[in-house]
């Protein structure tokens, strides 16, 4: 994990990886739980017998599941010494260029691509790529926007 230890050590990050999370198997219980937590239970995602006879042949994660694994993902790529908290403020271009099947690996490669000072802390955005093992595309590429507190 990479920890910022000020304001100007974020700054001179702008441009560069922060960092490459662990990969995380997606499970078909996550999927399920997604499904109940949103009320989105197409048979894509949640009737394994029907998905293996479908276009992806298994089940595969709602694009926003794995849009909202990037919390998780974030705090193992980096922090900011003395934050008080870190706020989600928005998205900006979201796109899922390829599905998620159940079982399937995902790890997150995280761009800083700005930073904003505000009196009490910092605006970032950031680009998170999230990445299949063994695929060709990935999952979900998003630029995240989040206020960091001090």
């Amino acid at each position: 994990m990479r920890v910022f230890a000020t304001l100007d050590e974020l700054n001179a990050a702008v441009g560069d990886v922060v960092g490459i999370t662990d990969w995380l198997t997606i499970t078909q219980q996550q999927i399920d739980r997604f499904a109940e937590a949103t009320g989105d239970h197409q048979w894509i995602h949640t009737d394994p017998e029907r998905a293996a006879r479908g276009p992806f042949g298994a089940t595969i994660a709602h694009g926003y599941l794995t849009l909202s694994l990037i919390p998780y993902f974030s705090e193992r790529l980096f922090s900011m010494e003395g934050a008080r908290m870190g706020v989600n403020y928005g998205t900006g271009k979201v796109r899922f260029p390829a599905p998620v099947p159940v079982g399937s690996r995902l790890r997150d490669r995280a761009e800083l691509l700005d930073v904003s000072e505000l009196p009490d802390g910092a605006r970032l955005t950031m680009r998170h790529t999230i990445e299949i093992e063994g695929a060709p595309k990935p999952a979900c590429v998003a630029e995240i926007l989040a206020l960091v507190v001090l």
